[in-house]
């Protein structure tokens, strides 16, 4: 697992930007299984949320065996 950490009212971690993590709450997204029902386009289409944030969660999804919808 990631040793950036989680903050706040998410799980993602701090190293993609406090922006994109209150972005994607704002959305609905707080934890990582949440992401599998959407694609990374779709993520990128939220005000906030850039390409370095889509790495970032990418990564994470990939340790935990999961990966954003296709």
């Amino acid at each position: 697992m990631s040793s950036s950490g989680a903050t706040g009212q998410t799980e993602f971690p701090a190293s993609m930007g406090k922006v994109s993590r209150r972005e994607l709450a704002s959305h609905g997204y707080t934890r990582f299984d949440q992401l599998t029902t959407v694609t990374a386009k779709e993520l990128l289409k939220i005000h906030g949320v850039g390409p370095k944030a889509i790495r970032i969660l990418g990564e994470e999804l990939a340790e935990r065996g999961l990966g954003f919808a296709e």
